[in-house]
């Protein structure tokens, strides 16, 4: 038995190449031949989407900077 539309549903989605194709030749300015010689993960990397994500501070973290800026 199949379940309703939109539930469970797990269909890979297409990959968005409209979006790449603006990042890598509008906002990177890759020429052309550079951009469609790059892999996937090689023009998230550029896009910096390998970069380790910031983390916020812990409630102790939190507090000191309340007591030192606390305006």
């Amino acid at each position: 038995m199949r379940a309703a539309a939109g539930e469970g549903d797990q269909r890979p989605q297409p990959f968005p190449w409209g979006a790449a194709m603006h990042a890598g030749l509008c906002l990177l300015r890759l020429p052309a031949k550079d951009f469609w010689a790059m892999t996937p993960r090689e023009l998230q990397a550029a896009l910096g989407g390998l970069r380790p994500r910031a983390t916020a501070p812990a409630r102790a973290g939190l507090d000191a900077l309340m007591g030192a800026f606390p305006d």
